[in-house]
C-alpha cells in the first residue's frame, strides 16, 4: 500500500541516474520506503531538520548516501530535494539545519 508518492528533484535523479546499476536499484529501493513512511522513527534513518519548519528531512541511505527531503502531509507528497554521497551533505547540514 503507497500512501505517499515520491518525487524527486531534476539534480537529484541526475545524480541518481549516474550512479551504478546495482547502486541505483539499493537507493531506490531504500527512497522506495518513503512512499510507506516518510516520517522518523520507522523504516530507515530519518530526521527532522527543521522543527520550526516542518517538513524537512534527511534519510541516510545505507553507508554511503544522503537524501535531503520534504514531506507535504496535505498533499501525501515526499520530494527529494538532494541526494548525494553523505561525506557531502554533511557540508550541507548548515544550509538545510536551523
Amino acid at each position: 500500500m503507497v500512501n505517499f508518492e515520491v518525487l524527486i528533484d531534476e539534480d537529484a535523479q541526475v545524480f541518481l541516474d549516474h550512479l551504478p546499476e546495482k547502486t541505483q536499484v539499493s537507493v531506490r529501493s531504500k527512497l522506495r520506503l518513503l512512499e510507506e513512511d516518510p516520517f522518523p522513527g520507522t523504516g530507515g534513518n530519518k530526521e527532522l531538520l527543521k522543527p520550526t519548519q516542518k517538513g524537512l528531512y534527511r534519510m541516510h541511505i545505507s553507508r554511503n548516501y544522503t537524501a535531503f527531503y520534504h514531506i507535504f502531509p496535505e498533499e501525501k507528497t515526499v520530494r527529494i530535494l538532494w541526494l548525494g554521497p553523505i561525506g557531502q551533505a554533511h557540508n550541507l547540514y548548515g544550509r538545510f539545519k536551523e
